[in-house]
């Protein structure tokens, strides 16, 4: 063979090597693995609140609801919120912008918002709607609520044994149901453990403006009474208390560092385990229209941060209620319960139920004055 023939072949037998290599390189890019799938896209949930988020109050306890949502699922879930979200066409629109946004789920955190997110929920039924403490409810939108009034016949009970007047005082936001039954748990509460007690009222018809419960805090305490609680939802009627000299408690959350000398403890919900409850369904498709009503027994509700000056025998009491609260064998409203007309509202050894309750128009005996026209 010449010289250049061999150098031919050995080309040749070059080219066919680098061929085969090309060949099996081809091959194992067909074989590569497909791509990871996508990463499903979040949950996305939303909250409007009709007072400021800030460091106290009924706003402030449902944000820390919705952080704890964030703390169980992690980037499973998006949340966002709305505060200061006005009652009536504001928040009409303010819930429509959240469903055209994509958010699955909107919780609706103020009984005014009630007719708002109704229209709403009728225009978007692939979304899931939820309302606190209202009372209608559609196929896509159904309504939550806690049981404040057993805090209040707890606080009552040391409201009972704190006063040297013998007359508490209430400052109440609107004359509904919920508002009511809070004013007439705090007072017979109270008259368990001291039968003297007397409760006057004064309404502000707002839930949050600090200004107008720091007025009607100083109006109560110049009407004697010397133990202060609200269903308002700023500090302003603890602290107008402790300028006062006078004892009050705090509402919604934690507020014991707004008063400290006044603060005999605050009444709080911890909304947690419900907004929990209502994303795990959401993402499990369980979701279902009804109403939810918890308490102490579920753990929404708890009176914390009982003050040292309180008596020993009203904390002994205030765990023995606790403690039958949870098990179901205490009613804060078992009869007779009577108005402050007379009027027997309650018979002997009966216990509210929740049609009871929603029902509640009335002072219990006790309580100074007339109930005003609703809100």
């Amino acid at each position: 063979m010449t010289l250049v023939s061999k150098r031919s072949v050995l080309k040749l037998a070059a080219l066919s090597t680098v061929a085969a290599a090309v060949l099996v390189g081809c091959g194992k890019k067909e074989e590569a693995k497909p791509a990871a799938a996508a990463k499903p896209e979040p949950l996305k949930a939303a909250w409007i609140y009709v007072g400021p988020v800030g460091d106290a109050g009924w706003s402030f306890a449902h944000d820390l609801g919705r952080k704890a949502v964030e703390a169980k699922f992690g980037d499973a879930v998006k949340t966002t919120f709305i505060e200061k979200v006005p009652e009536g066409a504001d928040a009409e629109r303010v819930i429509r912008e959240l469903a055209q946004q994509g958010n699955k789920i909107i919780f609706a955190t103020s009984f005014g918002y009630m007719e708002a997110m109704l229209k709403v929920a009728a225009d978007f039924p692939d979304v899931k709607f939820e309302h606190a403490t209202g009372y209608k409810t559609a196929p896509n939108m159904r309504i939550y609520d806690a049981s404040f009034y057993q805090d209040t016949y707890m606080a009552g009970v040391i409201a009972g044994k704190m006063t040297k007047t013998n007359v508490l005082g209430f400052v109440g936001s609107f004359p509904i149901p919920e508002v009511l039954r809070n004013i007439n748990a705090f007072t017979l509460g109270a008259q368990s453990v001291n039968p003297k007690i007397r409760t006057k009222v004064v309404w502000v018809n707002t839930w949050y403006d600090p200004g107008k419960e720091s007025e009607a805090a100083q109006s109560l305490i110049n009407q004697k009474a010397d133990v202060l609680l609200q269903n308002t939802d700023s500090t302003a009627v603890l602290q107008t208390a402790e300028k006062n000299g006078k004892y009050a408690f705090g509402w919604d959350s934690d507020m014991s560092s707004f008063g400290p000398k006044a603060h005999l403890g605050s009444a709080i919900v911890n909304w947690a385990p419900y907004y929990i409850k209502a994303i795990e369904e959401v993402k499990a498709g369980t979701w279902k229209t009804e109403r939810t009503v918890w308490g102490v027994k579920e753990g929404l509700n708890d009176l914390i941060k009982i003050a040292d000056v309180v008596p020993e025998d009203a904390k002994k009491r205030v765990d023995e209620i606790k403690a039958g609260l949870k098990d179901g064998s205490f009613n804060p409203f078992t009869g007779p319960v009577v108005d402050n007309t007379g009027k027997e509202r309650l018979a002997k050894d009966q216990k509210a139920d929740q049609a009871w309750l929603d029902k509640v128009d009335f002072y219990v005996k006790g309580v100074d004055g007339k109930v005003p026209a609703g809100k």
